[in-house]
């Protein structure tokens, strides 16, 4: 079969591999979409992912048809739509260091359970919106780690796939009203489209001031300084400037939740944080979100279906990363197979 491994540094090639063999626990996948992750271009860039050495397998954001179940599998059957848990691979992460990546025609769920390894889903469900269900566990995660509750008042800053997939789950979980801000026109369209109450462009407007514009006045620690009634701040963009904009805007108590990955270290003045009492977090991953996000995309996969700017076919996956990689597109590239 064909598959799509790094090669060497900053290297992307085709490869003809053997479509795995079926054990007496495991299920194989016909795959059917899988979303590419800005962490593809920095496993192509170190020409692979350790600990694997040499060619490595990509396509951590898979969904697939079963197409045969081993013998003492229970619960899934062939025909059934998939996602799987690229964590939970016995032999390492699905497309992140694994033996095998959803960046090729058939991919191997090892030891399938379901809730466990992998999630059947209803075949009503476009798979390139199922195969966003792996980013859209790390966003959930995210917002899980805020600590945000029904009626809080909330900012996402960046509209890139993590940034909209949290604005999902604060709407689905009663958060009152979620801005949005970012710098580019499209993405900020894309945010109010799946539900968010607000933008701002923080390349023309000042986002401190529109947010108080926007969530009143909170709680000051220091009087005569007023902060915005903003309660959880939600950095997606990995940008210094939003990370110094909600320390800023901060009221009392309000919470930043880290999701993005910073490339340069962030000065942040603590002076005006340990004035607020800001609590900073930090999120990585989806230690138990996997599948609990599975249900917000089955109710809202109209929403999730924004996300995706770019549909690119099999044959095309270099392009597709190369695109993805670029930062040319507009939200998340999934490649499709026929």
């Amino acid at each position: 079969m064909k598959a799509v491994y790094v090669t060497g540094p900053g290297e992307n090639s085709w490869v003809d591999i053997p479509v795995p063999q079926v054990g007496p626990r495991d299920v194989l996948l016909k795959m059917k979409a899988c979303g590419i992750c800005g962490s593809d271009a920095l496993y192509t860039m170190m020409g692979g992912i350790p600990p694997r050495q040499g060619a490595t397998p990509l396509g951590h954001e898979p969904a697939g048809e079963v197409v045969e179940v081993g013998e003492d599998v229970e619960g899934v059957r062939v025909g059934d739509h998939v996602v799987p848990n690229p964590m939970a691979a016995p032999s390492g992460i699905i497309g992140s260091g694994g033996a095998y990546g959803g960046l090729a025609e058939y991919l191997l769920i090892e030891d399938a359970q379901p809730g466990v390894t992998l999630r059947v889903v209803p075949p009503e469900i476009p798979w390139e919106v199922i195969a966003l269900n792996e980013p859209m566990a790390v966003a959930h995660h995210a917002v899980n780690r805020s600590g945000a509750k029904a009626g809080d008042k909330a900012l996402v800053i960046g509209a890139g796939p993590i940034g909209l997939g949290a604005t999902i789950s604060l709407k689905a979980r009663g958060v009152e009203h979620v801005v949005v801000a970012d710098i580019v026109p499209e993405r900020l369209e894309r945010a109010l489209r799946i539900g968010a109450d607000a933008v701002v462009n923080s390349a023309e407007e000042d986002l401190v001031e529109r947010l108080k514009e926007l969530h009143g006045i909170g709680q000051q620690a220091v009087p005569g300084r007023p902060k915005a009634g903003t309660d959880i701040y939600i950095d997606a963009a990995g940008a210094a400037s939003g990370v110094q904009a909600a320390v800023k805007a901060a009221k009392h108590g309000a919470v930043l939740t880290i999701v993005a990955v910073h490339k340069r270290p962030v000065e942040v003045d603590f002076g005006e944080a340990l004035a607020s009492e800001l609590e900073i977090r930090l999120s990585m991953g989806y230690p138990r979100e996997i599948f609990e996000v599975t249900d917000l995309i089955i109710e809202h996969w109209e929403k999730y279906a924004q996300i995706i700017s770019d549909r690119v076919p099999f044959d095309q996956a270099l392009e597709a990363l190369e695109l993805s990689a670029s930062g040319r597109a507009g939200g998340k590239v999934v490649v499709v197979f026929d």
